[in-house]
């Protein structure tokens, strides 16, 4: 399936409308925005909410790809990952990385996915501690079991950094989705929550919409990509030529007023990523200009 609206046919209908209608594809679990939907006319402000990238996306290229990347997409906010040489766990060797993303003038503000397969002190306050010579207020969690998270809460206390679970889908055994992550946190610090992950969630059967609401202040990252089935882990696409309602979501982020970041983890095509990112990140421009916002594109 291919979206053939331009970027001001976006502004003038809803596209994600369109997408689903041109798919044959009706979601039944969440809605889309509707086809004839009119868009606002511009504020004069600036979009409340933030576009970063997940640097997984680009895990088969070097920082130095990376950066070049970035720089050509005009994003400069980075959830980092101990991926290639993204941002390695070795101090001396993330103290090079820290510096060559200072000096291209990115910004971290997450990293992960980050494993927490110990329930020790020591193997977690490494991560805690590789987090904060970044700088990085967030950790992008996968998977740490559910007895571990009064370990893990005891050095977000120490640190004051956050951990945002991330959810997996219907193979995640623990949190297919990112009710299961706030049923695992709600007795514990409010800096634990989610980063949802809004295509493992769909295929996990999450209405998008009402898990931001219910997520509301322990949101603290999005990873973002679009799908053509709910059913179908392989049915990835760009964002804005599969189903994924992303102008509700948006509109639900901004609502709650969400400060962290929407971060494109674009998973598909690993050797040549950078097509699909353009026009994923030209797509949620475009929704957020038939918001009425303003865009850094």
């Amino acid at each position: 399936m291919q979206n053939s609206f331009s970027r001001r046919q976006f502004v003038q209908s809803s596209a994600v409308a369109a997408a689903a209608a041109a798919s044959g594809v009706v979601p039944s679990l969440m809605g889309v925005a509707q086809a004839n939907a009119e868009a606002i006319p511009a504020s004069g402000k600036f979009s409340p909410l933030n576009l970063g990238l997940a640097s997984y996306t680009f895990r088969n290229f070097t920082r130095a790809e990376l950066i070049g990347f970035m720089k050509q997409l005009n994003i400069a906010a980075l959830n980092a990952k101990d991926v290639k040489d993204h941002l390695p766990m070795d101090p001396a060797l993330e103290a090079k990385a820290l510096a060559d993303y200072a000096a291209a003038g990115i910004k971290l503000h997450a990293a992960g996915t980050i494993a927490f397969p110990k329930d020790d002190d020591d193997d977690i306050r490494a991560k805690f501690e590789y987090a904060k010579r970044a700088g990085i207020r967030v950790i992008v969690a996968g998977d740490p079991a559910p007895t571990t998270l009064p370990r893990i809460e005891k050095f977000v206390r120490e640190y004051d950094i956050r951990i945002a679970i991330h959810n997996h889908g219907p193979e995640d055994k623990l949190y297919p989705s990112p009710f299961d992550v706030l049923r695992a946190v709600r007795d514990l610090d409010p800096r634990m929550g989610c980063c949802i992950d809004v295509g493992h969630a769909a295929r996990a059967g999450t209405n998008l919409v009402e898990a931001i609401h219910a997520a509301g202040p322990r949101l603290y990252d999005m990873h973002v990509k679009d799908l053509t089935s709910f059913a179908s882990k392989e049915s990835q696409v760009p964002v804005g030529e599969g189903i994924l309602p992303f102008r509700e979501m948006f509109e639900a982020l901004i609502k709650i007023e969400y400060t962290g970041f929407i971060d494109l983890e674009y998973e598909i095509y690993p050797d040549n990523p950078m097509p699909g990112v353009i026009e994923s990140f030209a797509f949620m421009r475009g929704v957020l200009d038939g918001m009425g916002y303003l865009t850094h594109a």
